[in-house]
């Protein structure tokens, strides 16, 4: 049986609550001890700053709040003894000989420390959803990249994840795509981009077009046998080359996770009937709305969330009310996340609202909004071409793979053809996910070819490169480690260091899952690389001293490369062994 691993930051609070349960009785026992990495190494490894709000609650001063927790704290296997600091921080300075026993414990451990979930849920996760008989855009980078990254790490936790791709796939914009098809003896297979703006063209200056192509959306709707074909062609030769996209981005959505917006069109007239049965939807100028509390217009008067039209078609809002209530009832998800632009958080707050009145989302099943901002050319304005188009993701890649091949071939020119193409494609791939996952998602960011590919910095290159750096040093040292150590040595500040951020791991992991915020893996996965190229400056790896220093060393090598290996692959992100 192998030993855990014990997240520093975890144990530390777990000691601190029973110090507090002691101290002042246990129902302050499930207050946040607040413990976090310190600031700077002078006030130690951790830092805990709960004496302040707790002292608030007792009416007490902080300082002696904080004093009579550290009297009843047991750290003394962990941690060197506490101080006390300014109005009541309590720091801590972790031991050697426990960072040496936690390092043991991760070469060990195939997870790299990160413990799974203690409480497994069905989680859907929902992301990508690009529309039929359109290219995907740069505008789908983010929602397929984030949604991939969260749906890998809630799995690799234990979570049972289903993944939706909720395709754009029904509505008015196929009477005009089929109409204008039929009109110009065209078949499906097209240019999609010309199809829609040819289509679109017509539909928006040819008014008798215009009324032809609403015919031919009540003709599909029904059925009709000509129409109903040319759709399903259309859906082929989209969902075919999104494929191929998300195989290019390393993407783990499948055919099977497709679930499109026609799945849940025979379900909208029994979502509208039980919304008006329970008394949540009513007519309002035409129209059938819903009105729920919280929701205003700018002037205060109430914001409607529309489930009917007033010619009787459906909308966004009545499709994601029956795709959620099917995610909850059939598919039994515990944990609904979906993954779009920020501009779509008031119409999910609302969808969300509803279902909850509806009785459709219930108190144990969380649904939670992921948005995201925009990505901006480096003129401050959303990303285009130079013509002003919206940049196709499949010419975005290949222009990725076309500038890292340039950069391989400057570096390593010794790399033959193959591996060449292999690693450009791993590395240009790997830096436009990288690049979007490293910002906080909530934030636009500009998209920066320079900044991006860059072999310093927190981008993919760079932590490509120190994994493949470390698994050269195995090669010239010829091969890995064979056997765990039960301690490792750690003698000098740089190994020590590098050893507390490869603990880290595990909390930052489960962070990410709770927070759905993969930019905080990103930021340890670059702490940890710069740890290690502090480490690989200042201690002599194969010259090391002595044999068990070697041999410790190696093992920080070898430790390093998993966890670079563990947090890249979270992120849908190739490592290489030669760069």
């Amino acid at each position: 049986m192998r030993a855990a691993v014990a997240d520093p930051q975890h144990v530390l609070a777990c000691r601190l609550r029973d110090a507090i349960a002691r101290a002042f009785g246990p129902e302050h026992a499930a207050v946040d001890p607040l413990v976090r990495p310190a600031q700077h190494p002078r006030f130690g490894d951790y830092q805990a700053n709960v004496a302040m709000p707790l002292a608030q609650r007792l009416g007490r001063p902080p300082r002696e709040v904080a004093a009579a927790i550290v009297a009843h704290l047991d750290v003394g296997d962990v941690a060197h003894p506490p101080a006390i600091a300014g109005p009541g921080f309590v720091n801590f300075t972790l031991t050697d000989a426990f960072l040496g026993r936690q390092a043991a414990a991760l070469a060990a451990d195939p997870r790299c420390g990160v413990e799974p979930a203690a409480t497994p849920l069905t989680t859907v996760v929902d992301y990508s959803g690009p529309n039929v008989a359109k290219e995907m855009h740069v505008g789908h980078l983010r929602s397929t990249v984030i949604g991939d990254a969260l749906a890998h790490t809630l799995a690799f936790l234990g979570h049972r994840v289903i993944r939706q791709n909720h395709l754009g796939d029904w509505g008015t914009q196929f009477g005009m795509l089929i109409e204008h098809l039929l009109e110009a003896g065209a078949s499906a297979e097209v240019d999609l981009d010309a199809l829609y703006r040819a289509a679109q063209a017509r539909f928006e200056t040819d008014p008798a077009f215009a009324a032809r192509a609403r015919e031919r959306v009540v003709a599909l709707q029904a059925g009709e046998p000509t129409s109903l074909a040319l759709w399903r062609r259309l859906v082929e030769q989209s969902t075919a080359r999104f494929a191929a996209v998300y195989a290019r981005l390393g993407a783990a959505l499948t055919p099977a996770d497709i679930r499109p917006e026609s799945f849940y069109n025979p379900q909208l007239p029994g979502i509208v009937a039980e919304l008006e049965a329970k008394g949540l939807a009513r007519p309002s100028e035409g129209a059938l709305c819903v009105f729920l509390d919280g929701f205003t217009r700018p002037d205060g008067t109430p914001l409607p969330l529309m489930v009917r039209k007033s010619d009787g078609g459906y909308l966004y809002a009545t499709t994601d009310l029956a795709a959620l209530r099917y995610r909850v009832e059939v598919l039994h998800a515990e944990r609904l996340i979906y993954v779009t632009d920020a501009r779509q958080a008031q119409h999910f707050a609302m969808v969300f609202a509803a279902a909850r009145a509806a009785g459709w989302l219930p108190p144990h099943v969380r649904a939670e909004h992921v948005p995201f901002g925009t990505v901006l050319g480096e003129d401050g304005r959303p990303f285009r071409t130079r013509s002003g188009d919206t940049v196709r993701l499949a010419d975005l890649l290949d222009e990725a793979e076309r500038r890292a091949a340039a950069l391989v071939a400057e570096k390593n020119p010794a790399l033959d053809a193959a591996t060449r193409a292999r690693v450009a494609r791993a590395v240009g791939i790997g830096a436009i996910k990288y690049a979007d996952l490293a910002s906080d998602r909530v934030k636009d960011y500009v998209f920066s070819w320079e900044r991006m590919l860059a072999m310093e910095g927190n981008t993919a290159p760079y932590l490509q490169y120190a994994y493949a750096r470390i698994r050269s040093i195995f090669r010239k040292g010829g091969g890995s480690p064979l056997a765990p150590p039960e301690s490792l040595a750690l003698g000098e500040p740089a190994e020590r260091a590098l050893v507390l951020r490869l603990c880290q791991l595990g909390g930052v992991v489960h962070a990410v899952a709770e927070t759905l915020e993969p930019h905080r893996l990103c930021a340890h996965l670059y702490d940890v690389a710069t740890a290690f190229s502090t480490f690989y400056e200042r201690c002599p790896v194969l010259q090391a001293p002595d044999a068990t220093q070697r041999t410790s060393r190696l093992w920080l090598c070898e430790l390093t490369a998993r966890t670079l290996a563990c947090g890249l692959g979270l992120l849908g992100i190739e490592v290489l062994e030669r760069m």
